[in-house]
């Protein structure tokens, strides 16, 4: 069988450039003395190339505006074109296939065959694309051997992270390479000096995109990595260490990568020191939000500050760990990641989120797509305010964009549906999304949280909650489901230890945070309850329901000023949500101000009124309502909301008590007692009901009319009276004088009653 042709051309894998060495600007005896993993060395040779006198030439590996493009084999957009013999070729090399390259390479006749360095970055660039991560780590680390490219090392070293091994990667990051100040200026290839690929002080092997490509003697050109010490020292002497430096000096992509690897190994501290505390790039020319992208990737700069950010999430500093995700969202619109965690997190009120994300640049840093990128983040904001602009922007993004079945887009329309209680239709959209995709992370909070509302799916959501935990067992939202499944079933202390387990695999989980509290309120632990939800809301700043059911909980314990502060911050959070105005009307009640207090009760009713949720859960609002009425002595509309109480739960004891009181302040004594009964056959213990009654039965006996007390009225007991009097005068006088005295007895004894 006939052998597979050889290749055109070389598959030229862009080079990191060798930039000169940042030695040159600090006194040092040694490298691994005085080496600092801090960024100003990187900042200082961008700086030097940026200055117009300098001979050295803009060092782009290190320019915080370009992407990961040119180090990878998919280096720069273009178009497709086919040639004649496309066949034969690699599919990695064939310019028919969606490979980018910058630019276009005339193909010529006679071209020779590839050398072997060419052929084995070949195989691993193509296992890693088939994700065969142990083949590209062992051919990559054979093609360090003969070239020690700083190139190569950056690959051999993003295979060992993609493999979780962290620490090789790392120490690969940070060894030393040597470097060649280039002499010469030559065409840029993806964004790299051609001369400072080629030129090595360590040997030079053939990278040679026309002609033979035949490769030197790999025995004659191979050097020797440099030899290191404990702890990263460098064993050079002084006159050979002014030609060396470390990748995370040399680009900006090592360092992004260093700093990753430090993450994933749980050393905050070091992390930070390899990114810095702040954007060292801030106060340059070449950085900022009007800058845009120059290769159409996204800023090397932006995903630093997103990693500076988880890391001060992992360090406890939220607010600035809120400045680095908005830090980088400015700098590039398109790094999504930054915008989750801002978003997700709750980490701006709702009136922030709204201004930030439309203040943003998008048509300076993507003109083409900057309407588009605009709208889905506007579908992603929370929808408490702004329900026209939110309700324009999902149908445009269904007409417009054609994304009517996204479950992105759907999304949107689901937690429009929940924000106004709505679970039903909320469920319907939801099980739309999951039917799409398997697992969808921001929908299962929302589907969970219907399934929980509507009891008549509580056996879904047990199932559900099982089929999770088989799927995704690492997932926490899986074990939040089983958590929810025993919320709802009112089994409190397992509850707890799932939501427990679910906020140590992500402590930035914020359903789980407050159903951990919940737990606690529902078993009337109301000081746990307080910690807890002072913990969540201390965590997710933007979120107005932690300090909701703190104030919930403080007015429980009678602490009305710590509740009046809570409800007042929850209320500038968001001053839509129909739970937070029935309690802002309880606190206005207890201060005595019935009307205001009214008021708020009504608007609380007139916001829920376009929810899905049971009335049962209103009935207090009625209930509350109500008595500001019967405080006001305003009876009519006080007894017609007590009668809404009763008309949702019939059964309602303080329902029924209230309308009793209704009743016996306007003096119809007698429905009054039948309603005070039909409340203590409801609550038979109640004191305050039994008091009540009594009242009214004494108010019954002592100022009740003639009609109510005897049959016939007045005149009829006197007719009656008089008629007894006649008929014991007849008797006889002996038996008579007997008969007298015991009438005369009878008759002071009814004047007394």
């Amino acid at each position: 069988m006939a052998s597979t042709p050889p290749p055109i051309a070389s598959f030229v894998i862009p080079p990191v450039p060798r930039l000169p060495s940042t030695a040159t600007s600090r006194n040092r005896s040694s490298i691994g003395s005085s080496f600092s993993f801090g960024p100003q060395p990187m900042i200082s040779s961008f700086a030097a190339g940026d200055m117009s006198t300098s001979s050295i030439p803009r060092p782009l590996a290190l320019d915080p505006n370009r992407s990961m493009l040119p180090n990878s084999p998919r280096s720069s957009p273009r178009r497709h074109r086919r040639t004649k013999d496309s066949s034969s070729r690699h599919p990695l090399a064939n310019d028919t296939m969606d490979v980018f390259q910058d630019l276009e390479v005339e193909q010529e006749p006679g071209v020779g065959e590839w050398g072997i360095v060419d052929r084995m970055r070949l195989w691993r660039h193509d296992a890693l694309m088939q994700h065969l991560y142990e083949t590209a780590a062992f051919w990559g680390d054979k093609i360090l051997s003969w070239t020690n490219d700083p190139n190569d090392a950056f690959w051999l070293a993003q295979t060992y992270f993609m493999t979780h091994q962290y620490s090789r990667a790392e120490r690969l990051l940070t060894r030393p390479f040597p470097v060649t100040t280039p002499t010469s200026k030559s065409t840029p290839v993806n964004g790299f000096d051609q001369s400072m690929a080629s030129s090595s002080a360590m040997g030079n092997l053939s990278l040679d995109t026309k002609g033979k490509g035949k490769e030197t003697d790999v025995q004659h050109t191979m050097t020797y990595r440099l030899p290191m010490g404990p702890a990263g020292l460098i064993k050079l002497p002084e006159t050979l260490q002014e030609s060396v430096s470390k990748l995370v000096d040399m680009s900006v992509a090592c360092r992004y990568l260093a700093a990753q690897c430090q993450i994933r190994q749980g050393n905050w501290s070091d992390a930070l020191e390899i990114l810095g505390e702040a954007n060292p790039f801030r106060h340059s020319d070449s950085s900022g939000a009007s800058v845009p992208n120059v290769d159409g990737g996204i800023k090397v700069e932006a995903s630093m500050c997103h990693l500076r950010g988880i890391l001060m999430l992992k360090l406890n500093r939220g607010d600035q760990a809120k400045l680095c995700f908005m830090e980088s969202l400015t700098l590039d619109v398109k790094c999504y990641d930054a915008f989750s965690q801002l978003i997700s997190g709750e980490m701006m009120t709702p009136d922030e989120e709204w201004e930030f994300v439309q203040g943003l640049a998008y048509r300076e840093q993507t003109e083409e797509d900057a309407e588009f990128i605009q709208l889905m983040y506007t579908s992603r904001l929370r929808k408490h305010r702004h329900a026209e602009e939110h309700a324009l922007t999902r149908q445009r993004l269904v007409d417009d964009f054609k994304l009517h079945d996204n479950p992105d887009v759907l999304y949107s329309f689901a937690d429009a549906l929940f924000i106004q209680l709505r679970w039903a239709d909320c469920y319907m959209i939801t099980s739309r999304i999951l039917d799409l995709v398997a697992f969808h992370d921001a929908t299962m909070p929302l589907h969970i949280g219907c399934m929980y509302h509507l009891s008549h799916l509580h056996s879904k959501l047990f199932v559900l909650a099982h089929e999770l935990v088989d799927r995704e067992p690492e997932n926490p939202i899986s074990w939040y489901a089983v958590g929810v499944y025993y919320l709802s079933s009112n089994k409190w202390s397992q509850a707890r230890q799932y939501f427990s387990k679910t906020s140590l695999m992500d402590p930035r989980f914020g359903p789980a945070w407050i159903a951990f509290a919940h737990t606690f309120a529902m078993e009337g632990e109301h000081d746990h309850a307080v910690t807890a939800y002072s913990t969540c809301a201390r965590m997710f700043v933007g979120s107005h329901l932690p300090l909701l059911f703190v104030g919930m909980e403080q007015i429980v314990l009678s602490n009305h000023p710590l509740a009046d502060e809570a409800l007042n911050a929850a209320n500038a959070a968001c001053d839509t949500d129909p739970l937070l105005i029935n309690e802002l009307g309880v606190m206005t009640f207890t201060r005595g101000d019935f009307q205001r207090a009214a008021d708020l009760f009504q608007r609380s009713l007139d916001l829920a009124r376009v929810t899905q949720s049971s009335q049962k859960s209103w009935t207090t609002t009625y209930l509350n309502l109500g008595t500001c009425y019967r405080k006001l002595k305003n009876y009519d509309l006080a007894k017609t909301n007590y009668k809404r109480v009763l008309e949702i739960e019939p059964q309602h004891a303080q329902g029924l008590g209230s309308l009793a009181m209704v009743y016996h302040h306007l003096e119809d004594i007698d429905q009054a007692i039948v309603t005070y009964h039909e409340a203590l056959s409801v609550d038979p213990i109640n004191g305050h009901l039994v008091e009540l009654l009594n009242l009214a039965l004494e108010s019954n006996t002592a100022c009740g009319s003639w009609e109510k007390v005897y049959p016939g009225g007045e005149e009829a007991f006197r007719g009656m009276m008089t008629s007894l009097k006649i008929k014991f005068n007849e008797k006889p006088k002996k038996a008579g004088e007997a008969r007298i005295g015991d009438m005369s007895r009878s008759e002071d004894s009814m004047n007394v009653g």
